[in-house]
């Protein structure tokens, strides 16, 4: 008889997704002392930075299909396994492909992470998903406030890269400990008895396409941005890396009173809402200046606060047939989609600059060129000019996306009283 401790199997959840994002935010905080350590070029440190975001759509996708079969327990146990071999590894790399190795094994740990725990919180909480599955993902923005906090310390103490890494073994051990010793619930498709043949019928829906190509860009305006502000504002504003820890301060809070919000407006309302908000951050973010772009980051923080668990959520309650394996393709889809976007705007962004500087000059003179010279400040002012460009392209995403779930709220309406109608 299996004794199912509901609050124990969520709060291991969630330590488990703290290491997931404290990964990211503690990594993202060392990436230069890593590169100057080992001697790393630019490109070697974004060939690193992007190993974590092919592991994790990989591992997410892969869970989704296994997870049915081998159960969520086994999952987990695997990403405790892979997260503490990353975290050892990195402490004792030496240099371009054992950080790299050890990047991929912390992206495929926190892809499997999610592959297990997203359709573990649906299984917990069948009757109030998509606010449970807010309350899980608060600890994502949650990590990375802490793990920047936590650098930001640990510099100023004076310890090393090496100790701030090691920091993620104590909640490692502990959410492995606890999955190991803790009875799971069956996945929600296999207790409502769907086949394997309803789940794949489920995830080639026409509902569950629309919200697998919606995923695409409530991630990208989400995680894109959230990666890139501090670079792209840095000469907009002296505080650059504030924007992003009061946006991901607003997720925390937002996700953590979520419950209200989703009653009153429905998951696809607060969609619809969510991507309002995020496209009128966005245009501020890329037209204000001066303390006025705080007060953007606010209005973004809002908007993109609910994206990726309403997303799941909703495909969690609308789409219930698609079982783990809709849930983690969703998922899968998001972080693929920014991994390509961020690609394709890195190089972008370049030509962004190199039209802003003048005609017929060298990126790569500009580039070297020393602190405070000419070419110096000609690369700060172009690069100044080029980061609000990129978020004003970007801002064409949520603007579609608010077409997209406006039509989803009049389609899901017209269908709830046509099946009144027929009642």
């Amino acid at each position: 008889m299996l004794n199912i401790k509901t609050t124990k199997l969520f709060w291991a959840s969630c330590l488990a997704l703290l290491v997931t994002s404290l990964s990211f935010g503690i990594r993202a905080g060392i990436m230069n002392q890593l590169g100057i350590d080992f001697q790393l070029s630019t490109a070697e440190l974004g060939t690193i930075t992007a190993a974590a975001f092919w592991g994790f759509p990989l591992a997410i996708v892969v869970g989704g299909f296994v997870v049915d079969i081998i159960g969520m327990k086994r999952l987990l146990v695997m990403a405790f396994v892979f997260h503490l071999a990353g975290i050892i590894l990195t402490i004792f790399a030496q240099g371009y492909w054992s950080l790299f190795l050890s990047t991929l094994l912390i992206g495929i740990a926190n892809g499997t992470v999610e592959a297990a725990c997203n359709p573990l919180v649906a299984a917990l909480y069948p009757e109030n998903k998509t606010t449970k599955l807010n309350h899980f993902h608060l600890w994502f923005p949650g990590g990375i406030v802490i793990g920047t906090l936590l650098v930001t310390l640990f510099v100023q103490l004076g310890l090393g890269w090496k100790v701030q890494v090691a920091m993620m073994i104590i909640p490692t051990l502990i959410y492995g400990y606890l999955f190991s010793k803790l009875d799971f619930p069956v996945t929600e498709r296999v207790s409502s008895g769907y086949s394997s043949s309803d789940m794949y019928k489920a995830v080639l829906s026409p509902l569950f396409i629309f919200m697998f190509i919606c995923m695409f860009g409530t991630a990208i305006t989400e995680l894109f941005t959230g990666q890139w502000i501090g670079l792209l504002l840095k000469n907009v504003t002296d505080n650059a890396i504030l924007l992003l820890t009061l946006t991901t301060g607003i997720m925390v809070i937002g996700r953590g009173f979520a419950e209200p919000v989703v009653h009153r407006l429905a998951p696809q309302g607060v969609l619809l809402l969510s991507a309002i908000f995020a496209a009128a951050g966005l245009y501020m973010l890329s037209t204000f200046t001066g303390n006025s772009v705080f007060f953007a980051a606010i209005v973004f923080g809002i908007g993109v606060c609910y994206f990726w668990p309403t997303m799941i959520g909703f495909v969690a309650e609308n789409v219930p047939k698609s079982g783990a394996l809709g849930l983690n393709l969703m998922g899968g889809a998001g972080m693929f989609a920014v991994s390509i976007y961020t690609m394709f705007m890195g190089s972008f962004y370049d030509s962004l600059i190199v039209k802003h500087l003048p005609a017929g000059a060298s990126f790569d003179a500009y580039l070297k060129a020393p602190e405070n010279s000419e070419y110096a400040l000609a690369l700060a002012n172009a690069k100044n000019l080029a980061g609000p460009e990129i978020l004003r392209a970007t801002l064409i995403i949520p603007i579609i996306l608010i077409v997209a779930f406006g039509g989803l709220v009049i389609y899901l309406r017209s269908r709830k009283k046509t099946s009144t109608v027929v009642a």
